[in-house]
């Protein structure tokens, strides 16, 4: 082990202990060491042991330590704190502008044990509750983390949807508007994506040269019917180049291996050719309804597609409320009357405004006393703004044993209740299950807002069984959220399907924080789209007569 790899043991011992609230003095110490031992002009492992501690800077405690790693290639001390360290906490290291201290505010006092979930926090304006996290720091701390999270390759659907028209422009530009089309992972909506992938039809010879400029994008693989760059920013780019015709072309790259096997099988005969650039025309010839884009995932849409049709997919224009959202009597950055402004400007008709449960403490939660306070704001705007409408609700914690955050004589004083999990969430499936259903079956929960907790690219979220959760919400006449937010997207798309045979309601919902949120909207309409969501049965959708009557059931 040589000095740089000792040194680096030590800065990152030293960090950790910060992080754990360790004694300043010895963290100093080991940081110090570090730093000595990284610029010292003598070999540590060419040192003769019982010199070492000869060396200044190198004390019976450091000493010590350095022979372990020296005899052994590691340093147990090290090795038990990474051990008793989330690695969501260690890779916060790699953020610029959170040191040590900054970590072990978040990781003990906010509760946030990822950088996916921190960024969430940034979002939700969360971080500025705490001592040493003012708005600048917050902002700054919220780029860094998307800066890291680009040069990782991920993205989300969200990101890449800012992105994508300067590219997709870009390449028609350059070959031309028929030539070039969208396909692939973003033609279909997914809600993560690695590769940014079109179709062009024009041989490798005479798409390469068209990036060779000053500052070219990097091949990274070179096939016969495509090519794949990567741009600066770390997304990857692939072409798929040649072809005999777009329709082929672009119908085979957009749809999952799955739903090509799946379609192959059952229509063989095929005359791509025929179809020339019209993709309705492979349809047409397999005698089925055309099948969007986004349901092009499992051979199962093809089924439906013969048997039953395509329904009429939920648009962004059939979002008529507000559910779910957070004002700054909690955690979120406007004001009642702000939002109200928001949504009539956008012509929707109400807005139920849930902020956060006293158990929120981190999130400025509703203490009684201040529930009573809002609802009496809630009914003067109510005169003031009719005909539109604020519902009066909370996003409830559900406790670890699967209780609301408040007591009856409480809970009976909103419209309704959203219940979501946000603590404790490293729970087995048992135990979330049972959490979730306790909720669920109590009687004022009508709506199960982000089931699993998931945030996307950074945090998978609690396991549950998909199947009895959605079978508990139909006995109990519960909605379901798909919670908007870019980075949630939950429940996941691949179970709405069977919610709908249940006859289970879901509910787009932004879980906004600040009017922007609003946005957001569009990502969960996307995301519905894949499992087949339609505008009646979403509770967002309902006109303010209807989302009235819907109170009243139960």
């Amino acid at each position: 082990m040589d000095n740089a790899a000792i040194a680096d043991n030590f800065s990152l011992l030293a960090k950790l202990m910060d992080i754990h609230g360790e004694n300043s003095f010895k963290t100093k110490t080991y940081g110090a060491a570090g730093f000595n031992i990284e610029k010292m002009p003598v070999s540590l492992k060419d040192t003769p042991r019982e010199k070492l501690f000869g060396i200044k800077g190198i004390g019976p405690s450091v000493g010590e330590k350095v022979i372990e790693m020296l005899d052994t290639g590691k340093l147990n001390i090290l090795e038990e704190y990474i051990a008793n360290t989330p690695p969501g906490v260690i890779e916060m290291l790699n953020i610029k502008g959170i040191g040590p201290k900054k970590i072990h505010t978040i990781w003990k006092e906010m509760g946030i044990e990822s950088i996916g979930e921190l960024l969430y926090a940034c979002n939700e304006n969360r971080l500025t509750l705490f001592k040493g996290f003012g708005e600048k720091t917050q902002q700054n701390v919220q780029a860094a983390i998307e800066f890291y999270f680009q040069n990782q390759g991920h993205f989300l659907y969200a990101q890449l949807d800012e992105i994508f028209p300067q590219i997709d422009q870009y390449l028609k530009k350059i070959f031309g508007t028929d030539i070039v089309h969208s396909t692939g992972r973003y033609r279909r909506q997914e809600l993560t994506i690695e590769e940014l992938e079109f179709v062009v039809l024009r041989p490798n010879e005479k798409v390469k040269p068209a990036f060779q400029t000053a500052q070219p994008p990097e091949l990274l693989e070179e096939k016969a019917d495509s090519l794949l760059y990567q741009l600066k920013n770390g997304l990857k780019l692939r072409l798929y180049t040649g072809g005999d015709t777009m329709a082929e072309s672009l119908f085979k790259t957009t749809a999952s291996p799955e739903f090509m096997e799946a379609f192959e099988n059952a229509f063989p005969v095929i005359d791509y050719k025929k179809a020339g650039a019209d993709e309705a025309a492979v349809f047409r010839q397999a005698g089925i309804p055309v099948i969007p884009p986004c349901l092009r995932e499992t051979g199962d849409i093809i089924r439906t597609a013969r048997q039953q049709g395509i329904p009429k997919l939920i648009q962004a224009s059939d979002i008529r409320s507000l559910i779910h959202s957070h004002s700054n009597w909690s955690d979120g950055s406007n004001t009642l009357e702000e939002m109200a402004a928001e949504c009539i400007k956008r012509g929707w008709e109400y807005m139920v405004i849930s902020d956060h449960s006293q158990t929120a403490f981190y999130a400025n939660g509703l203490k009684e006393d201040r529930i009573h306070e809002q609802h009496r704001q809630i009914d003067q705007l109510n005169s003031q703004l009719a005909p539109f409408r604020i519902f009066k609700s909370i996003e409830s914690d559900i406790l670890n044993d699967g209780s609301l955050d408040y007591p009856e004589e409480v809970l009976k004083t909103f419209d309704l209740v959203i219940a979501s999990v946000h603590s404790n969430l490293g729970m087995n499936e048992e135990k979330a299950n049972a959490r979730l259903i306790k909720a669920i079956e109590n009687p004022y929960t009508r709506i199960l807002g982000h089931m699993t907790g998931r945030l996307l690219l950074s945090r998978n979220g609690y396991p549950v069984d998909h199947r009895l959760i959605i079978d508990a919400c139909e006995a109990n006449k519960v909605v379901i959220e798909l919670n908007a937010h870019p980075r949630r997207l939950d429940i996941d798309w691949r179970w709405i399907s069977y919610a709908l045979e249940k006859e289970v309601l879901l509910s787009i919902n932004p879980d906004a924080h600040a009017l922007e949120g609003f946005n957001d909207v569009k990502y969960g309409v996307l995301a519905a789209q894949k499992g087949g969501l339609t505008a009646k049965n979403n509770l967002s959708s309902f006109s303010l007569r209807e989302f009235e009557s819907f109170l009243q059931i139960k």
